[in-house]
């Protein structure tokens, strides 16, 4: 396990070195968002054509959650952040990695084969957030620099933050497709037969205990 220090954007192939398993600190700007909806509209405009409301181009694109809210200024500001389960992303993430090119995703809890090959295919890499870690992961934020469809819900708007040592994140796929997800999956898997054979047997041997 090592550990890396990644400033956004990304430079090209500087996630080749980075690997499943590392500790990542992310800085610069994160296009951030938890609305299904909205990575569904996102996906929609991709393949019909519309530009997004903001430079996704090899960009960091998180399933992380706010709550903030509009200034009288005109800027903004974030009281907190947290993470989600991107599982119920996984439908829509393959395309987008490929369409947009990203350079970073993440969330907690993983993505599945067709990410991590889509990752693969683009270079992407995954970053595990703890949950539950707002206070460490709120103390990264720097500033608000863009908010867009504000007709969402906060939680669903895409909002691009500047963050500054954000982590430490664990990478949960690299950009060869290693998948600490898949690799648990399929360990846990090789288990069952061995679990469901000694169960049997305990349940046998109570069975013959009994009076």
């Amino acid at each position: 396990m090592r550990e890396h220090h990644l400033t956004l954007p990304l430079a090209p192939g500087i996630t080749d070195d980075v690997l499943a398993g590392d500790i990542v600190h992310l800085s610069g700007e994160v296009v951030m968002s938890i609305g299904l909806p909205t990575f569904r509209r996102l996906r929609q405009e991709l393949h019909d054509g519309v530009p997004p409301p903001l430079d996704l181009r090899g960009a960091a694109l998180m399933h992380i959650s706010s709550s903030g809210r509009r200034l009288d200024d005109g800027t903004h500001e974030l009281d907190y952040i947290n993470t989600t389960t991107t599982t119920r992303f996984d439908g829509v993430m393959p395309d987008l990695i490929r369409g947009y090119g990203l350079s970073v995703v993440g969330g907690k809890g993983g993505l599945g084969e067709e990410s991590a090959r889509a990752m693969r295919e683009t270079g992407t890499i995954y970053l595990s957030i703890p949950g539950g870690g707002a206070t460490l992961l709120s103390s990264a934020v720097r500033e608000v620099v863009e908010v867009h469809w504000t007709e969402y819900i906060w939680q669903f708007q895409l909002i691009k933050t500047r963050f500054e040592e954000l982590g430490p994140l664990t990478v949960g796929i690299d950009a060869h497709g290693t998948s600490l997800y898949s690799d648990l999956k399929s360990k846990a898997e090789n288990r069952l037969p061995a679990i469901r054979a000694a169960l049997s047997a305990r349940r046998e041997a109570d069975l013959r205990a009994r009076p």
